[in-house]
């Protein structure tokens, strides 16, 4: 890691907070979203379920493009933020965790949706015969149950958030030190001379933190699972 410098020290500590602040953020309303698609039948459901995969498929740059037409500074939600909050999305690290946030959210519902369909609704049927209210059958019951698929998404959206590339970089750019996540940051020592040992140290460091991210997510699925299971 020696050929690191302080830009890529510097992104690679970015990437990790945006990620971060990019799933933790998203987290309750994947959680929401999900139940919702898992358990309710609503107009509009087939609707909000494109709405929420098509991040996937659209291009990157795509979605990018719209976070900046619509959080930009020009932007009719941004420029509401930036005078009524003081708050500025595009071209900070702010926009960077908002791109991120949008591109692991699919992922998250996705993952969530799964474990909740799996659990027998008889349970929490048992539980509201016993007496117990909506969110008391949802705290103590289904989500302690859906515990595994939530930490599953969580780690895919982190991991997801980690490497997100074309959107971040359409809203964000890639100023050193201050919006450069890791792949940014390695797509722009690839128009550098003589960068391949950098360019290496930070591949180097995705693969081990996506690896170590996977391995987490197991061990603690592994745990809960016995957890439940008791």
């Amino acid at each position: 890691m020696g050929a690191l410098g302080p830009n890529e020290w510097a992104a690679i500590f970015l990437s990790l907070r945006v990620a971060l602040v990019a799933v933790i953020c998203a987290l309750p309303f994947a959680i929401s979203v999900a139940y919702l698609l898992a358990r309710k039948q609503f107009f509009g459901r087939q609707l909000l379920n494109v709405a929420v995969h098509l991040p996937l498929v659209m291009p990157p740059v795509v979605t990018g493009y719209l976070l900046l037409v619509v959080f930009g500074s020009q932007g009719p939600v941004g420029r509401a933020l930036e005078q009524v909050l003081g708050l500025s999305l595009a071209f900070r690290w702010t926009g960077a965790a908002l791109a991120a946030a949008i591109m692991a959210f699919p992922l998250m519902v996705r993952a969530i949706r799964l474990g909740l369909e799996a659990i027998d609704p008889g349970l929490e049927d048992a539980a509201a015969t016993l007496g117990a209210s909506r969110w008391r059958v949802f705290g103590t019951v289904t989500l302690p149950l859906a515990l595994p698929s939530i930490l599953a998404g969580v780690v895919l959206g982190f991991a997801k958030a980690l490497g997100e590339f074309g959107a971040t970089i359409t809203f964000v750019a890639a100023i050193p030190g201050q919006t450069q996540t890791i792949p940014s940051a390695i797509y722009g020592l690839l128009q550098v001379p003589n960068s391949g040992p950098a360019v290496v140290s930070l591949v180097t460091v995705s693969i081990i933190l996506a690896m170590g991210a996977l391995l987490l997510s197991e061990w603690l699925a592994q745990r809960m699972a016995r957890k439940v299971g008791r």
